[in-house]
């Protein structure tokens, strides 16, 4: 049984709420209490001061109330403990956080969103993994070449999107990406990507479309949004400014008027 042992009220209501949420049993106690017979896991603030030998001891922040219960179910468990982030990518990636064989969040984001969830998900996991699909080459190429601090292993993500009955639509992303955190995969550091002729018109449509004056991205401009170094609406920022010519104007100068072919 966890045991929730603190006088942090601000970690007592969010590690509370946590583990009711999840359905655990648990208890809680003061932390000059004894502990039941029971006890398995404690999770305390640092600020109790607590020590303890013959239990798994979680102290933690209130702030990262969600990760010490994690930490404590994952040891509840008998895991091994290991966070290991799945990501199925795309315009919005899957990604899912595994602690051992438990799922423990799911999220479905924009892709300028996604390494930031990432690296807020295994910042203070000891030893974490972060699994990336292969089958979006250009979206995974730039999680990969964003993430040159973490532990990334590319996966072959044949077969990972499952069957999705009634009810379910939209879920397939996160549900690829727990079963990409569960796949072995080739330890990698960066990823070079050479876009495609249709990967770069493909880019370009999508800076017309979000444009609100009507406006198609050069190629040159295409390729850097390909290789993760400019989102589309940065590019646009860069093309309507006129910033990427070679001699400081914009390639044309002028919105792409005429329709991509």
């Amino acid at each position: 049984m966890i045991v929730v042992a603190t006088d942090d009220f601000e970690l007592y209501h969010e590690a509370v709420a946590e583990l009711r949420e999840r359905g655990v049993t648990f208890t809680t106690v003061r932390p000059d209490g004894e502990l039941p017979d029971q006890t398995r896991v404690v999770v305390s603030a640092p600020t109790d001061g607590l020590s303890f030998d013959d239990v798994v001891h979680v102290v933690v922040a209130a702030e990262d109330a969600r990760h010490g219960v994690e930490e404590a179910l994952a040891a509840l468990r008998s895991s091994d403990g290991r966070t290991v982030v799945g990501v199925d990518p795309g315009p919005r990636p899957g990604i899912a956080v595994l602690v051992g064989d438990v799922v423990v969040a799911a999220f479905h984001v924009p892709i300028a969103d996604a390494v930031d969830v990432i690296r807020r998900e295994i910042a203070d996991a000891p030893d974490a993994l972060v699994r990336v699909g292969d089958g979006d080459r250009l979206q995974s190429a730039k999680l990969i070449n964003q993430l040159q601090e973490a532990r990334v292993e590319m996966v072959d993500e044949t077969g990972t999107t499952p069957y999705l009955g009634t009810g379910v639509r939209g879920m397939g992303d996160v549900l690829a990406a727990v079963n990409i955190a569960r796949l072995e995969g080739e330890a990698v550091q960066s990823r070079d990507i050479e876009p495609t002729a249709g990967e770069l018109q493909r880019i370009k449509n999508e800076s017309r479309e979000r444009s609100s004056d009507n406006r198609t991205i050069d190629e040159t401009l295409a390729r850097r949004v390909a290789s993760g170094e400019l989102t589309v609406d940065e590019a646009l920022a860069t093309h309507r400014n006129g910033t990427d010519g070679p001699d400081g104007a914009g390639a044309d100068g002028e919105a792409d008027d005429e329709p991509d072919t």
